[in-house]
């Protein structure tokens, strides 16, 4: 089968594209710069075919069309972490993904979307409304679409995930106080495989809805210390933040575009973000891969255990 693989440029879409290639299928690759794809993906995949595709235009089916043309399948991992001009979370996340789907309902396509756990109603961030905005537009169409929603992804290559990798080094965790959500880390080679799975079941309502994650359950402050058990057996000292001060930085960071850390991500932080039940096993017929080391429950940092003398005072029994 031929399979357009929309981001096949980034981190989800290179993994997907790779995975797609290893179980035999030809792979087109979308992307904004087509002329920049070679530097960015790896050697096995340089010989894919480029098609030029520009999200924030791409808002009607029958600017889709064109590019749909002799694919079998469609997998849309497009993703905006923060806006740039044109680049709307609505077009990109919403409008462009509403339009697509439409499009392969017309012409008969399987489509993968990627989407995220934790969309809620109701959400102050316009990362995670237009989220659930593109599953509803989905659910609306008549087209054979699984919507995938990975937990937080681990991998190399990966912007957030080399950020939070480099961050679990440091001697101190810094973590918003109220962010005690528990997260089921998932590698992204398992959310590949699972993927290029999900374009071959064709036809298939009960994968409409597909919620993946590892098989360990962490907050994020436990989370980064099992990462940083990779490199250091010494714990990081913790200081939460209190929430307007997270606030505060997460609006910093969306400013200035300095790390993954976000207002929407801080939204995510604070509920459990985990699949409601976990299909990844059933997709690749094996368990998650492990990411992060298992920590040791935290002791006190002093404990006294009291030792037998020879000269304790016998306490006589309590009357019945």
């Amino acid at each position: 089968m031929r399979v357009m693989v929309l981001g096949g440029t980034g981190f989800v879409g290179r993994h997907v594209a790779g995975a797609l290639r290893a179980r035999g299928h030809a792979v087109v690759i979308g992307t904004r710069h087509p002329r920049r794809a070679l530097a960015r993906l790896p050697a096995a995949l340089r010989d894919c075919e480029l098609r030029e595709t520009h999200f924030e235009s791409l808002t009607t089916r029958y600017v889709w069309q064109p590019l749909l043309v002799g694919v079998g399948a469609v997998v849309n991992a497009v993703g905006l972490l923060r806006e740039r001009g044109s680049e709307t979370f609505d077009r990109v996340h919403h409008m462009a993904p509403a339009a697509l789907a439409l499009a392969c309902e017309r012409l008969e396509l399987r489509l993968i979307h990627v989407s995220a756990l934790g969309l809620r109603r109701g959400s102050r961030s316009a990362f995670l409304r237009s989220k659930l905005a593109a599953e509803r537009a989905l659910a609306a169409t008549c087209a054979d679409y699984s919507i995938v929603r990975p937990s937080l992804l681990d991998g190399e290559g990966g912007f957030a995930a080399a950020w939070l990798r480099r961050v679990a080094r440091w001697p101190i965790h810094f973590h918003p106080a109220q962010a005690a959500g528990r997260i089921a880390a998932l590698h992204v080679g398992d959310l590949a495989e699972a993927i290029a799975v999900l374009c071959e079941a064709r036809g298939k309502p009960q994968w409409r809805e597909v919620e993946l994650g590892g098989s360990t359950r962490r907050t994020m402050a436990d989370y980064l210390e099992a990462l940083r058990t990779a490199h250091d057996r010494r714990p990081a000292l913790r200081v939460p933040l209190p929430m307007p001060l997270a606030r505060v930085a997460s609006h910093v960071c969306d400013l200035l575009h300095l790390s993954p850390f976000s207002y929407g991500t801080l939204e995510l932080m604070r509920r459990d973000n985990l699949p409601r039940e976990n299909l990844l096993p059933r997709l690749i017929g094996r368990a998650a891969t492990p990411v992060g080391r298992d920590i040791a429950p935290r002791r006190p940092a002093y404990a006294f255990t009291a030792m037998p003398t020879g000269h304790e005072t016998p306490v006589p029994p309590r009357p019945q």
